[in-house]
């Protein structure tokens, strides 16, 4: 009798139905969009918050930096959550946090109120973001399915970045400062409600718990890291304010690396870095963004403090380039199936380094088509076509039970070497500047940066042809 009641029962229960895959691409997809367009989108917006809220120069550094360290802090951690607790789970808390930031952020009265609120969005950020990626490769078998998708969300992070400085300069000349927040949240309102109702669970932490010390230890040490990079514009790189930092966070990254060689259950396997698509993928990684990450910075810089354009002027002159990084993130999954992503990864980073020389060509009075049009689409092309080889690369050599972790890896490289990227190049252009800040001189400044990213992709492009395995895992 009990075996027939739970056979009815059974019977009774609804099936669960499993989501369309370009579904879950669409859901996970759109969250990396919010994750990444937060970085960049609130540039345009700091003259206009620091005279909505009294912030000195100190105060709107620090609305960038406290998203941008507190996100690369706890990345690894949040890739880690996913596998042990659900990446469903995970991803529904990061864009939870997320969306509660950004109505606090756009409702705040006060410099700190936004602060907290913008350090809040980065923790967020940091939780959601690695699932995102680990949702994509659950959802999609390996092989050319799966690299199509990898591209999706390549080109929707990309685009995220590449749409911050246009959407900013709509929202703050239509609207005010607090959209460029505010709009997160009907958005992730609606990302929220088609994830809690879409998405299924999955994990692989076997009823293993997390490993608090190399947790405490990583996020301690990368958000030490980012932290000491962020002085470096104030303060330069040889003062104390700098240089303690950015020691203190390699001390406890080396003491992370000890306890996790020790630990039973590692937060990360050190055994993941001896694999060599993940090591040297994500080493690639690191240089291309080191390199790549601060053309947006100087292009708008150069349009609006050079050229005379206005914010949205400036935004409207990337649109181009942010269309040639999707293109190129789409192009990426047809060239690998050919060449193979080694090739590839090395192709795009080369017409990459091609773009970013012609634009250290830069001129006080360059026309709007050959001093940012055509080479900025040739700077993101690149991208595009680099970038999803790279994260597939990345991905495909670790076990399922890892997939969360190694997304969290991919994406703290990225943002770990783009924030020195950006703090290297900032301090090479403002050392060539000088102090008097003529068309010319700020010219002369962008343009040595823009020549020494050349220098940085060309080594990165034969770093990437002597290291990378010529296939990913499952094309073997």
């Amino acid at each position: 009798m009990a075996h027939m009641l739970e056979t009815t029962d059974t019977a009774r229960r609804p099936a669960r139905v499993t989501p369309p895959a370009w579904l879950v691409v669409a859901l996970a997809c759109a969250g990396q969009f919010l994750v990444v367009l937060d970085i960049s989108v609130v540039n345009v917006a700091l003259p206009s918050m620091r005279g909505g809220l009294a912030l000195g120069e100190q105060g709107l550094q620090w609305v960038v930096n406290a998203y941008a360290i507190a996100f690369a802090g706890f990345m690894l951690l949040g890739g880690r959550a996913g596998d042990l607790y659900g990446r469903k789970r995970m991803f529904l808390v990061g864009l939870g946090l997320f969306t509660l930031a950004s109505l606090a952020g756009g409702l705040a009265q006060e410099g700190w109120q936004l602060l907290l609120a913008r350090a809040v969005q980065g923790l967020g950020a940091a939780v959601l973001a690695p699932s995102t990626l680990t949702l994509v490769t659950s959802a999609v078998p390996e092989g050319a399915a799966r690299a199509r998708a990898i591209a999706t969300w390549t080109a929707v992070g990309a685009g995220g970045g590449a749409a911050g400085g246009f959407v900013g300069g709509v929202l703050v000349e239509a609207l005010s400062w607090r959209w460029v927040l505010l709009i997160n949240v009907p958005v992730g309102a609606l990302v929220l409600a088609g994830a809690a109702r879409w998405l299924t669970e999955s994990r692989a932490g076997d009823g293993r718990r997390l490993d608090l010390p190399g947790a405490l230890l990583v996020t301690a040490g990368l958000a030490t890291l980012a932290y000491g990079i962020s002085q470096t514009e104030a303060a330069g790189w040889t003062a104390a304010a700098t240089l303690v930092p950015l020691c203190a966070g390699l001390v406890l990254l080396a003491l992370f690396l000890l306890a996790e060689a020790r630990a039973k259950a590692p937060l990360m396997p050190l055994g993941l870095l001896r694999l060599r698509s993940v090591a040297s993928a994500n080493v690639a990684m690191l240089i291309s963004g080191s390199a790549m990450f601060c053309m947006w910075f100087f292009m708008t810089l150069y349009a609006q403090n050079v050229l005379g354009y206005t914010p949205l002027e400036a935004g409207l002159a990337l649109v181009p380039s942010s269309l040639a990084v999707i293109i190129g993130s789409k192009l990426a999954p047809r060239l690998m199936r050919t060449a193979g992503p080694r090739t590839v990864a090395v192709l795009g980073t080369l017409i990459a380094a091609t773009g970013f020389g012609w634009q250290s060509t830069m001129t006080a009075d360059g026309a709007y088509l050959t001093a940012i049009m055509f080479p900025g689409i040739l700077m993101m092309l690149g991208a595009g076509i680099a970038a999803t080889p790279l994260a597939s690369l990345a991905t495909s050599g670790a076990a399922p039970e890892e997939a969360g972790l190694v997304s969290g890896l991919v994406n703290t490289s990225r943002t770990m070497g783009g924030s020195l990227g950006l703090a290297i190049m900032s301090t090479i252009a403002a050392a060539h500047t000088g102090t008097i800040r003529t068309p010319h001189s700020l010219t002369e400044g962008y343009a040595l940066a823009f020549r020494t990213s050349t220098a940085l992709l060309t080594a990165g492009a034969v770093v990437m042809w002597l290291w990378l395995p010529r296939r990913t895992k499952e094309e073997h």
